[in-house]
């Protein structure tokens, strides 16, 4: 590999942004049928890295070279005629539009008179749609698939063409385990025709599991490139950010309180049925189970945001009458939710008043908001979660995903709930910012809060939970401490065995 020329090569770069210079001399080279990783920090800089190569965003300084040939990347349709391919985190689909021409957008075969030749469109879509294995066809609506379907359209435009370096930003976050080894038969394929891969991900696992090298930006800087099958996660995490992480399993022993939330015999059509758990004061329990086994809906029903067919909610021992999200918060109930950007936040807004929003009624000062109140709310939770960005100023819409993430966790932590229910609290975070968040989520609980955790990582679940409710299409399979549970007898319990044979 060292004999060939890179498939693609950035040299000195720098992008600066208002009051941010988010990358600073940075020089990055992937080789052809080589998977690169590329890690660090939320506001290391990897995105705007990968952004500058994919056309999107202009340098200000620096070259960039295909083949060791130098470029200029005008426009991601620019840089995808010269055969580099982005796979965005965050999806930018048309949802009114066939997956057909959201996959082949603005490069629609023509007929003659430049009529679109609809018969070579779905045509050309449906053979690359057969080698992703997907259950939706050229023809289906954008808007009428999942989230994770979703994500197999972006990942559907990168076949297109015949590229020499395909960008994959955080391409599993969306994902089903089914649909990863998808994704990774895909990365295999491209890596055995020659071309070059660069893999953003925070999930360690993944990066061990199909990448042949590591290189990691902290502060806008490169920090250095390791041989994966030469490293292991701790030298990793120390070039992101310094410093050891203890990521082992919960082995803390603590008395809890009272119960704080009770729930019994809940049920919610087919999204869940016969649902009882109680969460005590002091203790985290977390949800853990695949996609569709009914986590996410039963945290929307005792929230508000869905209606249960029957079933109690009780807290403190007292029947709750929950129809809408206000009863929910009235009551003391906070839901960090798993989709931050469709349902945590105001992109448009400023950091300050995303934060302030469900306390803003709290916070006036005669007719007028409180400035200097919403400030200090703000300065308080940046600091505590380390949030990064210029001031209070900016549009959470500028910020990385994973300081998005702590935004909207940010805002109900400033809430002081009585149950704080968290969806996924670190998906799309790095490593460092993951861990400051299970620490708050550990803390959260010494202090006397009640907190569900829903996560879709077996290794998170395990690390911040005192007890794992493991589920299976819509029903409780079974209640796990912290002392008693393998990875092996939660497995068998979120595949469907039962808790009988389990035990």
């Amino acid at each position: 590999m060292t004999d060939e020329k890179p498939a693609l090569r950035l040299e000195n770069i720098v992008k600066t942004f208002p009051g941010v210079r988010a990358l600073d001399d940075v020089s990055f080279a992937v080789m052809p049928g080589e998977v690169h990783a590329l890690m660090g920090e939320n506001g290391a800089g990897k995105s705007t890295l990968m952004k500058v190569l994919g056309g999107i965003l202009q340098p200000n300084e620096g070259r960039i070279f295909i083949e060791e040939e130098s470029t200029i990347m005008t426009t991601p349709l620019d840089a995808k005629a010269k055969g580099v391919v982005f796979i965005h985190q965050e999806l930018s689909l048309a949802d009114e539009l066939s997956v057909a021409e959201n996959i082949f957008l603005g490069e629609l075969p023509r007929k003659s008179f430049g009529r679109v030749d609809w018969g070579k469109l779905y045509e050309q879509t449906d053979a690359i749609l057969k080698t992703l294995n997907v259950g939706f066809n050229a023809r289906t609506r954008v808007g009428d698939l999942s989230i994770a379907n979703q994500q197999m359209v972006e990942i559907a435009r990168a076949l297109t063409v015949d590229p020499r370096a395909v960008i994959f930003d955080e391409p599993t976050a969306s994902l089903t385990d089914a649909e990863k080894v998808v994704l990774f038969d895909v990365i295999a394929d491209l890596k055995s025709r020659g071309v070059g891969i660069v893999y953003i991900s925070h999930r360690m696992e993944e990066i061990f599991k199909i990448t042949d090298r590591i290189s990691v930006l902290r502060d806008g800087q490169y920090r250095g490139t390791l041989e994966t099958a030469k490293t292991d996660e701790d030298e990793v995490t120390q070039l992101m950010i310094g410093r050891s992480l203890d990521l082992s399993r919960n082995e803390e022993h603590r008395e809890h309180g009272e119960v704080a939330l009770e729930v019994r015999g809940l049920s919610c059509g087919d999204l869940y049925r016969d649902v009882s758990f109680k969460v005590h004061r002091g203790e985290v329990v977390g949800f853990y189970g695949l996609v569709g086994a009914g986590r996410t809906e039963i945290a929307e029903t005792i929230f508000g945001l869905r209606d249960p067919s029957e079933g109690q909610i009780l807290l403190d021992g007292q029947e709750l009458r929950i129809h809408s999200p206000v009863d929910a918060i009235r009551h003391g109930i906070s839901l960090v939710p798993e989709d931050r950007k469709g349902q945590g936040l105001v992109l448009g807004m400023n950091c300050r008043d995303n934060m302030t929003l469900p306390q803003v009624d709290d916070l006036t000062a005669g007719p007028f908001v409180s400035d200097g109140a919403e400030i200090a709310i703000f300065d308080q939770y940046r600091d505590k979660l380390d949030i990064r960005t210029p001031g209070w100023r900016q549009t959470v819409g500028n910020l990385s995903g994973g300081n998005q993430q702590k935004i909207v966790i940010g805002k109900w932590l400033s809430m002081h709930p009585n149950v704080l229910i968290v969806d996924e609290p670190t998906r799309g975070i790095d490593v460092g910012s993951k861990s400051e968040i299970h620490n708050l989520i550990r803390d959260l609980a010494g202090q006397g809060y009640a907190v569900i955790v829903i996560s879709s990582e077996m290794p998170e679940v395990l690390h911040v939970s005192d007890r794992i409710v493991a589920m299976y299409h819509g029903r409780i399979m079974r209640e796990f401490s912290a002392e008693e549970v393998t990875e092996d007898s939660l497995i068998q319990a979120i595949s469907g065995i039962e808790s009988e044979k389990v035990a």
